[in-house]
């Protein structure tokens, strides 16, 4: 007689990451202060910059064009951070536990949560260009300049969103990751979000021109108002690509030598 576990068929690929993917987008509902947070932290910021230190940036009113740009990667990047608290959270509370010993691709339940972190943040990158528009962002692109930047924006999410789902496997505790997601997001004010880097310190121009965060933004910024692209573009995706393999694999190997020692 065939033993009944073995007659349990394994779930394909797609029904596990569909499965995981339902389960964190139904948390992401739920917990509606996280994005509520998401969205408003972005949209005070750019309050703040706009009507209080934009004046005195930029006299002619025009700031809002500049630093839009930078708002919506910041938004990104904060939304982004909370995958790195949620992955934690799955690693630690015992329930990778309960997934190994189903017929499921248990790895799965970190891409649920990049899928829904990823449309989390489009969502609040929506509203964030919605209260920008409000607040006088005058737009020149075509349709085709604005699929390309929404496209590159989603890119952005994607590659930060798999580089905290990585620290979160790294990290020992949900707050330990929260920890390490803040120290990221300080990377746009070390950028031309706010302030074109010329303006920096020689020995910070090197940073701020060499990360990550620059040429993305200035890819927006021009495929959005106009301003010069130049290279910034290829060097924006190259960035985006390598940051995904680099945590694709990170992720990888540390969700299995976690699971491993159990």
């Amino acid at each position: 007689m065939m033993n009944a576990t073995s007659s349990i068929k394994r779930a394909t690929f797609a029904t596990t990451n569909a499965v995981f993917i339902g389960r964190s987008i139904r948390h992401s509902l739920r917990n509606v202060e996280a994005l509520i947070m998401a969205i408003m932290l972005p949209v005070m910021l750019m309050l703040l910059f706009t009507y209080v230190f934009g004046g005195s940036i930029d006299p002619t009113g025009n700031y809002v064009n500049y630093v839009v740009p930078g708002i919506i990667l910041l938004s990104a990047g904060f939304g982004s951070s909370s995958t790195a608290v949620d992955v934690s959270m799955d690693m630690t509370n015992g329930i990778i536990d309960r997934f190994r010993t189903m017929p499921i691709r248990s790895m799965s339940v970190v891409t649920g949560h990049v899928v829904a972190s990823l449309a989390r943040n489009l969502f609040a990158t929506g509203i964030v260009l919605g209260v920008a528009l409000l607040v006088g962002f005058q737009p020149t692109a075509s349709f085709l300049e604005w699929l390309a930047a929404l496209g590159l924006i989603a890119l952005f999410i994607l590659s930060f969103t798999w580089l905290f789902a990585a620290i979160g496997l790294m990290v020992g505790s949900p707050s330990s990751a929260s920890a390490y997601g803040f120290i990221l997001l300080f990377l746009p004010y070390l950028s031309s979000a706010f302030v074109p880097t010329d303006n920096m310190p020689s020995w910070l121009q090197g940073i701020a021109n060499h990360q990550p965060i620059t040429p993305v933004i200035e890819t927006i910024r021009g495929l959005l108002t106009g301003t010069p692209i130049l290279n910034s573009g290829w060097i924006a995706i190259g960035w985006c690509l390598f940051i995904i393999l680099v945590s694709l694999i990170w992720c990888y190997w540390a969700f299995h030598r976690k699971t491993a020692r159990k």
